[in-house]
């Protein structure tokens, strides 16, 4: 029981310290060193970012920093991709499932290099501003749908298709994204539970680790390099698809 909460301490810090979800890296942990099946893997990971999205929302809403015309848009269109995603699941065998998330980890760690080597946005926009609704539907139901068949946060593709697509300014993009993410992930909770695919104490003991350590990890950020960070988990993000791509063959 020690270990997956501190399982989950170190996933909510490493993961508010870079700035992304951890359901990235609980999968892999989950199918190399607990042997989930991917379907456990995946259904036990998505209650733990629920519940980093769901501490993350209330933050953000605190500081008044959602933008609601969009998060309330985007979250109704995540849903029929977060159901479908968690019924597709199912049908995964590991050999499947491996190639799949390895393919994804590669993404996402060429997503963060990108990022990483970002200028910070300086200007904010306040207000009302306009931005591409019909764009930014088809996107939402593509991260609902990743969210949940793979068990994983949308927000590390979901905030650079905001920013760079439909130009949100990055905190608003951040902060509506961990809305959207809450809805989404919660109704593709409520479908894999209903799947038998969650793990419920390991779930709910990790969950609650991941919510103390985002909150250390927001003061970590305040004092440490959070670019060489992220520059180090591409590579071990990297490094970790090319092994499960590998491993799919055996």
């Amino acid at each position: 029981m020690l270990e997956l909460l501190i399982l989950g301490f170190f996933i909510g810090m490493l993961g508010t310290l870079v700035g992304v979800g951890g359901g990235f890296i609980l999968v892999p942990i989950f199918l190399f060193i607990f042997h989930y099946t991917p379907q456990q893997a995946v259904g036990t990971s998505l209650t733990v970012v629920f519940f980093n999205a769901l501490s993350g929302t209330i933050a953000y809403i605190r500081q008044k920093k959602v933008y609601y015309d969009a998060a309330i848009r985007f979250s109704v269109a995540t849903l029929p991709g977060a159901v479908l995603g968690s019924y597709l699941s199912h049908y995964f065998n590991s050999q499947i499932f491996y190639v799949s998330f390895g393919s994804l980890l590669i993404i996402i760690s060429a997503l963060l290099y990108v990022r990483s080597r970002a200028k910070t946005e300086q200007t904010e926009k306040t207000g009302n501003f306009a931005y591409n609704r019909t764009l930014g539907t088809l996107m939402s139901v593509l991260v609902g749908f990743l969210s949940s068949i793979f068990g994983i946060g949308g927000g590390i593709i979901h905030v650079p298709m905001m920013i760079c697509l439909l130009g949100f300014p990055t905190h608003t993009a951040t902060a509506t994204s961990h809305f959207v993410l809450a809805i989404s992930s919660f109704f593709g909770v409520l479908s894999h539970y209903f799947l038998g695919n969650i793990l419920i104490i390991p779930g709910l003991v990790i969950g609650f680790g991941s919510i103390v350590g985002a909150q250390f990890g927001a003061y970590l950020s305040l004092k440490t390099n959070a670019k060489s960070i992220t520059i180090l988990l591409c590579i071990a993000l990297l490094v970790l698809g090319l092994r499960m791509i590998i491993s799919s063959n055996h």
